[in-house]
């Protein structure tokens, strides 16, 4: 299989969901994944050691301006981002969503599990609380190795060390 093809609309995850493709449980996450670093590759790998199936979503391009981030955000398009994820062996399947929230994806995919990362109060976000509501679980994962984006983009434009 060519890791593009891990790559799908919302539609067709549901699709693939309902046939039984994705073993269970389904672990899904999210996020912007703008320049893919090794915290992020550590974060999926241990997503993925959760479930059956890891499905990743990111922010589409429009949505990611509208979080607030830098003005130049993302560097990546949403295509590339979801590329490069494809091509991880930790994920299964790669989607997309618009919304400033995946909250409409994850009650249209129903996944077992979501999964942020450590910096989260995971009983504070809507997404966990709907989750709960089909028996399922909201789970945290601690970083491994402190990376981040903006720390990434800083030492490129500086030439500081992280």
């Amino acid at each position: 299989m060519r890791f593009e093809d891990k790559i799908l609309s919302p539609d067709e995850v549901v699709a693939k969901i309902q046939s039984g493709d994705l073993p269970r449980p389904l672990v899904f996450t999210n996020g912007v994944f703008d320049i893919l670093h090794r915290g992020h590759v550590t974060y999926l790998e241990q997503a993925a050691n959760l479930g059956g199936s890891l499905v990743v979503a990111v922010n589409t391009d429009a949505s990611v301006k509208r979080l607030g981030k830098a003005a130049d955000r993302p560097f990546n398009t949403m295509q590339d981002r979801q590329a490069l994820l494809a091509a991880l062996q930790s994920t299964q399947v790669v989607t997309f969503f618009d919304e400033d929230t995946p909250y409409q994806l994850i009650e249209k995919l129903r996944p077992d599990i979501i999964v942020k990362g450590g910096d989260y109060d995971m009983e504070k976000l809507a997404e966990t609380a709907l989750v709960k509501s089909w028996g399922g679980k909201a789970i945290a994962i601690d970083f491994q190795h402190e990376r981040s984006t903006t720390a990434l983009v800083n030492k490129i434009k500086t030439g500081e060390q992280q």
